[in-house]
């Protein structure tokens, strides 16, 4: 009897990765071990390792990942212009006086945030530094405090723009299509970055939703766990200042996602939007520019409208006087909004932010990119050595058809989640069994949020939840790792209600991408 080479390898990847070796170095290098060590056996052919150039090419061209490092960039820009502080502080007054209001505050910026940034490092590293200490110093119970903070940054991962959904839209897309395939259809549908951001809205919202609930409902029963802020301790907030701190990143959030949903822009165009974007807040809030980065933001505005409405070629020979007059006019508008740019960038380089911008921005997009290219070649080793056929069995042939191997599909993956990140799954178990799944009749694109929804829940789960390390790196010492452990756990539960939610009613996922693609 051969040796089931590809549980094994799966075995090794948890070990490895329980060890605490680089995720990245620890895809790769068992890869390659069990590359040989398969073809030894008789198990591997090396020749599917000549597919591994074209692996590397395609990502590095892969027009829809292009969009990652634009949004990890938007959203440092917002963390480290204090943009995100002034909004926590702002709903922590707004909130504040009523049982639970801090917890509230704290969920209420993470949405905002998580749609603005969609970055889970950034936000729950924000809220741990501002909104945690603040917690503890009003009596609320460290682990409901730990636990609301870990939990709101997470919302980063479902409502978008989110990196989770960028790279699980071009795997569930390449799924859908190879059933289609299989299928022997002439006309091929697609699934679009810009369909699953519909699709998880609502969702991502019912998700706020449950959590606001839960705070209510418990620190109604329990007042101690949550306790009301005094009116001499916070003082009351205005309308204007709510304004001033909630409609830049609202304003922001429309833009980027208005124009991903409404089909003016494709997800990168859109991710560049938000970065300019974001360079104009910054701008806003460092320097006293207000009236510079408005006239700017304002500029290049119109000109997406004038250049989308009636494009204008100077390079055409039978161009009039009119066309030369709305080439000069656009020329000005690109001058205006080059010069706000150029003095956002000034200004973030004299308040020293724009150096740990950049360098955040690489570190977090490397370590992405990377994972992602290795566990692309772990997963085609992973394949190669029979993977495919034993999970295609497996799925098969689960009791209870479709639902019984969807349920089986969703709790593999929770499972996995308390030991491998986000992409790892999504790379190398997903394109395994989508295509199965989506054979037995579900809906990609109700399959594709159920499995986000999954997948962000494992940025909770002991013990390698990343909210539960980035929390644990920034919080204060009377905090203990167990709190944070117990803190999140009621959080998982709501999770899985979520999910339960939109398995009954799968169109609280489908309704909104079916009416608007």
């Amino acid at each position: 009897m051969s040796l089931p080479l590809d549980l094994i390898l799966i075995a090794a990847l948890i070990l490895g990765i329980l060890i605490g070796y680089p995720v990245s170095f620890t895809l790769a290098g068992l890869a390659t071990v069990f590359a040989f060590l398969g073809w030894a056996l008789g198990a591997f052919d090396l020749r599917l390792l000549g597919a591994l150039a074209q692996r590397a090419f395609g990502l590095i061209t892969n027009d829809v990942l292009i969009a990652i490092p634009l949004f990890v960039f938007m959203g440092i820009v917002l963390e480290k212009s204090r943009i995100a502080e002034d909004l926590l502080q702002t709903m922590g007054r707004l909130f504040g006086r009523m049982r639970g209001g801090l917890g509230i505050s704290v969920v209420v910026v993470g949405a905002l945030l998580a749609a603005s940034t969609g970055i889970v490092g950034a936000t729950v590293v924000a809220m741990g530094l501002i909104a945690l200490p603040s917690m503890l110093r009003f009596r609320y119970q460290p682990a409901l405090a730990s636990g609301v903070v870990c939990t709101a940054g997470t919302l980063g991962q479902i409502i978008p723009p989110s990196t989770l959904l960028i790279i699980l839209a071009d795997v569930m897309s390449n799924a859908y299509q190879q059933v289609q395939q299989s299928r022997g259809q002439f006309s091929i549908e697609t699934l679009s970055v810009g369909q699953l951001f519909a699709a998880a809205m609502m969702p991502g919202l019912l998700l706020v939703a449950l959590y606001i609930l839960y705070l209510i409902i418990r620190s109604g029963l329990f007042p101690h766990v949550a306790p009301a802020i005094r009116g001499e301790d916070v003082p009351p907030v205005s309308v204007a200042e709510v304004a001033g701190a909630v409609l830049p990143p609202l304003v922001l959030i429309v833009s980027v996602l208005g124009s991903i949903l409404a089909g003016v822009a494709t997800p990168s165009e859109a991710a560049s939007v938000g970065a300019v974007g974001a360079l104009f807040l910054a701008g806003a809030r460092l320097g006293k520019s207000k009236r510079a980065m408005i006239a700017g933001a304002l500029a290049l505005l119109i000109l997406a409208v004038v250049a989308g409405i009636s494009p204008v070629r100077l390079q055409r020979s039978d161009i009039g006087w009119i066309g030369w007059l709305a080439g000069g006019m656009c020329l000005a508008l690109v001058a205006v909004g080059g010069v706000a740019l150029f003095k956002a960038v000034r200004l973030a380089a004299r308040e020293k932010i724009l150096q740990p911008i950049l360098t955040a921005t690489m570190t977090i997009s490397a370590m992405i990119f990377a994972t992602i290219l290795t566990a692309g070649f772990f997963a085609l080793v992973f394949i190669g050595l029979g993977a495919e056929e034993r999970i295609a069995w497996i799925v098969s042939n689960m009791p209870g058809g479709a639902t019984g191997a969807l349920l089986f599909c969703m709790g593999i993956v929770f499972l996995l989640g308390f030991v491998l990140d986000f992409v790892e799954i999504t790379i190398i178990l997903l394109p395994l069994v989508t295509p199965i799944l989506i054979l037995m009749g579900h809906d990609p694109l109700w399959l594709s949020i159920l499995f986000a929804l999954n997948l962000q829940t494992s940025f909770l789960t002991p013990p390698f939840g990343f909210s539960l390390f980035y929390l644990r790196g920034v919080a204060p010492a009377e905090v203990s790792t167990g709190q944070i452990y117990r803190g999140v756990a009621p959080f998982i539960a709501l999770n899985l209600i979520g999910i339960g939610i939109v398995w009954v009613f799968p169109r609280v996922a489908t309704w909104l991408p079916r009416l608007l693609f």
